[in-house]
């Protein structure tokens, strides 16, 4: 039985994500930060562990748990995207959204990736075409776009890292989704998302390792 592992599944895409492997018959290992969450994921039929990405104890307790697990996808979901103003960023916020979207992908990535290589398997972070350079026409979310930047920074560094080894390391943007985040304007239904995002993982090989990816699996400029 192959093995998925969902960071970040307590609601939206990372939910979505843990249901649609659960159906195909995978195991899926799945974290949340409540309690709660990590009930409801139980009910469901996964393995939950709950884990708050800032808290560096903690990602290194889940690294513990998972040292003898075999990973064959694993998605990086969890994200912040922090005030919905620009402008002057308070501290605060600014501290919230990169330890969330870039200093636990630091710290996750490391420990995920061999798992992911042990098994030649695909490893994914859930980036936005907002952090995209090549494609910035606003700056509107100037903090949540530095964010995803920095965040595919990082998965470009993991590609190098953990490519030999046999993981195909990809960043994805999952399209304007219909979640908390994204809004009930999005373009696109959670199930529709993870479903593109699912079938053009699948259909990668080693030649697309540290690509940034479109849902549908159409290239994105850095």
């Amino acid at each position: 039985m192959p093995t998925a592992l969902i960071i970040g599944a307590s609601r939206g895409i990372g939910r979505e994500l843990a249901r649609q492997y659960l159906a195909d018959g995978w195991r899926v290992i799945a974290t949340a930060r409540k309690p709660e969450d990590c009930a409801s994921l139980a009910a469901m039929g996964a393995e939950p562990h709950q884990l708050d990405v800032t808290n560096a104890d903690a990602i290194a307790a889940i690294g513990w748990k998972l040292d003898d697990d075999r990973i064959d996808v694993a998605f990086l979901g969890a994200g912040l995207y922090g005030p919905r103003h620009d402008g002057f960023p308070t501290e605060a916020d600014f501290d919230a959204v990169m330890r969330t979207n870039v200093l636990a992908a630091m710290r996750l990535l490391p420990i995920i990736g061999p798992l992911v290589a042990s098994t030649h398997g695909k490893l994914a972070v859930i980036s936005s075409r907002m952090g995209s350079m090549g494609l910035r026409h606003s700056s509107i979310g100037t903090l949540y776009r530095a964010s995803k930047a920095a965040l595919n920074s990082v998965l470009a560094d993991t590609a190098l890292n953990f490519g030999p080894q046999g993981a195909t390391c990809v960043a994805f943007h999952p399209g304007w989704v219909k979640t908390d985040m994204g809004g009930d304007e999005a373009d696109l239904s959670v199930e529709q998302s993870v479903t593109c995002m699912r079938t053009t993982l699948a259909g990668l090989t080693a030649a697309d390792n540290g690509r940034f990816l479109n849902y549908d699996g159409t290239p994105l400029p850095w």
